[in-house]
């Protein structure tokens, strides 16, 4: 599956894409919110091998993607959606040398559009750790509505609980956007 945007190529991962996201999900700063992270090689060697058997899923309920810029190829981040019933979950991730230029929010709006159009779902929402303005800036974008304060409900593998934000956006509200 591959989808363009206005300036970005989103494909599935391939077996060769290990130094493309090495090169984000290794950086520090790119991982300063997650749960995961930073990654060593192994850790991305065994995402990329995750990401390869999503992709044989039957039926298929996960979808991450690489995102490239159109005009050289060269990956940027990664974003995602995932079918739970009629309800899915959107995520991205990109390196810092492109935030703020539109990239996450452009890549997501191809995900709520994957979602709605093609995988009949009725809602998607995303989270963010309240401290990533970023992040909770890109779901605001989006169109999605701000559900509430997830207190102390994951726990990080870097240690301790930690809140997040709940967004989501329904079909009629994404149809009227």
């Amino acid at each position: 599956m591959i989808m363009e945007t206005d300036r970005l190529i989103i494909r599935e991962y391939q077996q060769d894409d290990y130094a493309g996201v090495h090169r984000y999900a290794s950086n520090p700063l790119v991982t300063t919110y997650t749960l995961w992270g930073p990654n060593s090689p192994e850790e991305t060697q065994g995402h990329i091998e995750a990401m390869l058997a999503m992709q044989q899923q039957e039926p298929r309920t996960g979808y991450e993607f690489a995102v490239t810029l159109k005009d050289s190829g060269e990956m940027i981040g990664g974003v995602g959606l995932h079918k739970y019933g009629f309800n899915g979950e959107v995520g991205y991730c990109f390196h810092p040398d492109y935030w703020g230029r539109g990239y996450a929010f452009e890549s997501a709006a191809a995900m709520l559009g994957l979602g709605f159009r093609k995988l009949d779902l009725h809602r998607i929402y995303a989270t963010c750790r309240p401290e990533n303005t970023g992040s909770e800036r890109v779901m605001q974008k989006l169109g999605m509505q701000k559900e509430g304060h997830l207190r102390e409900h994951l726990l990080s593998n870097k240690g301790g609980f930690v809140d997040s934000y709940l967004y989501s956006i329904l079909i009629q509200d994404y149809e009227t956007k």
